[in-house]
């Protein structure tokens, strides 16, 4: 009998109060090795709610990072123990049985990483549309955006250095050098994640800007630079 994979999920979180609680209350916690919460400065009550948490569960960890999701996830994976990093965003919840799809993926040794399908917790046609689009592109592109909770096994992840430390495009960057290192299993299974920012900023002004962002970054503009023309446009 295979045994089991052990598991360290690792959330960065930032004034994340609306979303962190839930998130944490869906965890497999009796399936995984242990939760990292990365927490980069949150002036809200996120790390009261990640305390309450971490009380009769002793595998919940918090552990703190300056502001900046890709040295968040980095700082998480330093402080982790298990074989395989999961990265999971703090309003994303995985799928009932993710430790199971996990380990199937990755008994072929080929596999030295996955991403699962995404969908929003609003079930509006829309809604629909752009997950659709999403787990599509993903597909056809071999990238894995920083929604569809990526997982790697630990000595890959190390021996590629980590996320980059650029404020933007980090799961794409990372998806790019990922490529070279071995096969990336985009399983159909869905995570669950937020339509709030498509609800607060508008849906077609978010995509308009995703799509901007990723080109200008696809014809080299440096993700620091990128950072600034988010900030304006938001």
């Amino acid at each position: 009998m295979t045994s089991r994979v052990a598991i360290s999920v690792i959330i960065p979180t930032l004034n994340e109060e609306r979303t962190i609680g839930q998130t944490l209350s869906s965890l497999p916690l009796s399936e995984i090795l242990e939760a990292i919460l990365v927490d980069g400065g949150s002036t809200d009550q996120t790390i009261s709610i990640i305390e309450v948490s971490c009380v009769g569960a002793p595998n919940i960890r918090l552990v703190t990072a300056p502001a900046g999701r890709a040295g968040q996830m980095n700082e998480g994976a330093k402080a982790a123990r298990g074989d395989i990093l999961l990265f999971l965003h703090a309003d994303t919840l995985l799928p009932t049985g993710a430790q199971r799809m996990i380990q199937a993926a990755l008994t072929d040794p080929a596999i030295v990483a996955g991403r699962f399908d995404v969908t929003f917790d609003s079930r509006s046609a829309l809604g629909t549309m752009i997950s659709t689009f999403m787990n599509w592109r993903s597909r056809l592109s071999g990238i894995a955006t920083g929604d569809q909770a990526l997982f790697i096994r630990r000595h890959v992840f190390e021996q590629l250095g980590g996320f980059a430390d650029i404020p933007l495009m980090e799961d794409i960057e990372f998806s790019r050098r990922l490529k070279r290192a071995g096969l990336t299993a985009a399983l159909h299974q869905k995570v669950t994640t937020s339509f709030r920012r498509w609800e607060q900023q508008g849906p077609l002004r978010t995509i308009l800007l995703m799509w901007t962002l990723r080109f200008l970054y696809w014809i080299g503009v440096s993700p620091h630079r990128l950072k600034d023309f988010y900030k304006a446009v938001r």
